[in-house]
């Protein structure tokens, strides 16, 4: 497995860098983050990048990512049925690490659907498989980056309850999460609280 590259930059297309690691030529797929960084770099000077290598039966491709967080963002993606390397590599081209996590946490479809190339079905299968799953300690962990204020920690099994109910009551996945959202920071800590504070804000 090739996890990390780091060598002259030979070559920058729209498609993907060519790195010259040792007088070897990897062509790497990155992230617009990824090649952001390596597009600041002059052509023969060294650039580095974190990378997943991907096998198939019709061929080997290899992706990269400016930091770990990114890279575990990317695998957490590619886990959910129906989203591909590329798919994935979209979406982190279109929403850095923080907001995509933000998307995620409060079930915000809508924003997920505004990449290029991600319906909603998709978007949708986005949500409800991660969210839960991604924390922002986790995804921000080895930077130096403060959580931000607005991603909340994976949600408890009392604020799933509480979503699970709401949907029951007819509400949306995402109306019903983000009362839970504001009913936690309300003070809400039960399930039966924080039902009644979300339901006084609907």
């Amino acid at each position: 497995m090739i996890g990390y590259l780091r060598g002259k930059v030979a070559c920058l297309s729209p498609d993907y860098v060519l790195l010259d690691v040792n007088g070897v030529g990897y062509e790497v797929v990155c992230s617009g983050a990824a090649f952001s960084r390596l597009s600041g770099v002059k052509k023969g000077e060294e650039g580095e990048v974190y990378t997943y290598l991907q096998v198939k039966e019709d061929g080997v491709s290899l992706y990269g990512f400016c930091d770990p967080r990114e890279k575990a963002l990317f695998l957490r993606l590619t886990s959910v049925q129906g989203v591909g390397a590329k798919s994935a590599i979209g979406v982190l081209s279109s929403l850095r690490p923080e907001e995509l996590t933000e998307a995620i946490a409060t079930a915000d479809v809508k924003r997920l659907c505004a990449v290029k190339g991600l319906g909603k079905k998709t978007a949708e299968r986005i949500v409800l498989e991660l969210h839960g799953k991604i924390s922002a300690d986790e995804i921000l962990e080895g930077s130096n980056e403060p959580a931000p204020k607005s991603v909340r920690i994976a949600p408890s099994r009392e604020d799933e309850d509480a979503v699970a109910a709401l949907m029951g009551l007819g509400f949306t996945r995402q109306e019903s999460a983000r009362a839970v959202d504001r009913a936690r920071e309300a003070g809400a800590k039960s399930v039966e609280e924080m039902l009644a504070a979300a339901l006084k804000g609907m």
